[in-house]
């Protein structure tokens, strides 16, 4: 067992060409030399991790007795009837947008964090670069359009607070605002290419309900309408939760000694049905399945000594790191997170460090894709 988990043990070599930039796909090239995308959230690859036994899937075995990689929707192989599925419902908003600065038209990155005063129209925001914004600057969005900001405050070092002169009701300025933003991106995507038009409706899970992230619960993106049908026909009953994911998550780390490692504040709500449907599963003998990093650590802030999931209303900033002991989920459904990442580390906690570590080496040498559009990983307590 380790006692004292440092950063420097979570740090792994990840080659470039193994960041997914797309969801799955086939492509397709036009005449015109274009290329056509047609995606599919379930045809990824998946991982199957087995904790007690120690042993790591790869492969299954095919209609024709081959080998062939196992794929995201034979997800539903791996539970019975009875098994529940909790799900993070939070909707990502188009939170990037591109504004030019009064005088000197040069362009800035605006990323909407959240909404600090809906009549003052105040947003708490990240500029980019934010050397050359500062307090009284306006900035100008989509060229001579009637959507305007003041900068009112400096917060942090790229932090400021936007007041947007925009008169009209609420709802009328929400839509005019949104409909300038693109998909929240993270950073080692958009750095690489544009967000596109797919990309609104490809990072947003297909149960997205409660708008308020900033980056989607990316374990989530790989459950299609096709997927969730075959879970409803197996008996699998699904709950939803909701914590509306900010940019914490992509925060570096700056301290070896994890125990020093504050994580950013999250809003999440677990409602009374969530918890009679994930408790009616603990209580039959049932799996509990958890989908994704975020939906851990909204399950574990929520979770009593008797191992029953409790309503909640209020804000987290639980940081699940070895040596933890989960006291909930049976099961857990992840992506592959970068070196060095708080998403890793809950993944390394669940399915043990050593075994975890074993698992991203064979991901790596194996081509696995990684980040919120590549491959997935199941750990079964097996």
């Amino acid at each position: 067992m380790i006692y004292s988990m440092k950063l420097s043990q979570f740090r792994f070599r990840l080659p470039d060409e193994q960041i997914a930039l797309y969801p799955p796909h086939r492509a397709f090239e036009n005449e015109d030399g274009t290329v056509e995308r047609v995606f599919q959230r379930d045809r990824c690859r998946l991982m199957v991790v087995h904790r007690k036994s120690q042993t790591i899937d790869l492969q299954k075995k095919g209609q024709d007795g081959k080998d062939e990689p196992i794929v995201f929707r034979d997800i539903v192989s791996y539970f019975n009837e009875g098994d529940t599925f909790v799900f993070n419902d939070t909707k990502v908003f188009p939170a990037r947008l591109y504004g030019t600065k009064e005088k000197t038209d040069a362009q800035i990155e605006v990323f909407l964090l959240r909404e600090l005063n809906e009549e003052l129209r105040l947003w708490d925001v990240l500029v980019e670069p934010a050397r050359k914004i500062r307090i009284g600057n306006k900035l100008f969005f989509d060229g001579d359009g009637p959507m305007v900001a003041e900068v009112i405050d400096n917060t942090t070092s790229r932090g400021r607070t936007l007041r947007f002169l925009y008169d009209c009701p609420h709802d009328e300025f929400k839509r005019e605002l949104f409909s300038l933003g693109s998909a929240p991106l993270p950073r080692y995507i958009v750095d690489r290419r544009p967000a596109d038009a797919d990309d609104m409706e490809n990072f947003q899970t297909i149960f997205a309900r409660n708008e308020g992230a900033v980056t989607a619960p990316s374990t989530g993106l790989h459950f299609s309408r096709e997927l969730m049908k075959m879970m409803e026909i197996r008996g699998l009953n699904n709950a939803f939760i909701t914590l509306h994911c900010s940019l914490g998550a992509f925060d570096t780390i700056e301290v070896e000694d994890l125990t020093k490692h504050k994580m950013n504040s999250e809003q999440m709500i677990i409602t009374s049905e969530a918890c009679d449907i994930v408790n009616r599963a603990k209580r039959d003998g049932n799996k509990v399945c958890v989908v994704g990093a975020s939906t851990a650590r909204a399950t574990e802030s929520a979770v009593g000594t008797d191992g029953m999931l409790k309503e909640y209303d209020g804000w987290t900033n639980k940081f699940i790191f070895p040596p933890y002991e989960f006291g909930l989920a049976d099961a857990m459904v992840v992506n592959f997170y970068h070196s060095e990442s708080t998403m890793l580390m809950s993944t390394a906690a669940f399915a043990g460090y050593d075994l975890c570590m074993k698992a991203y080496e064979l991901a790596v040498e194996n081509g696995f894709m990684f980040g919120c559009y590549g491959d997935a990983m199941l750990i079964l307590d097996d």
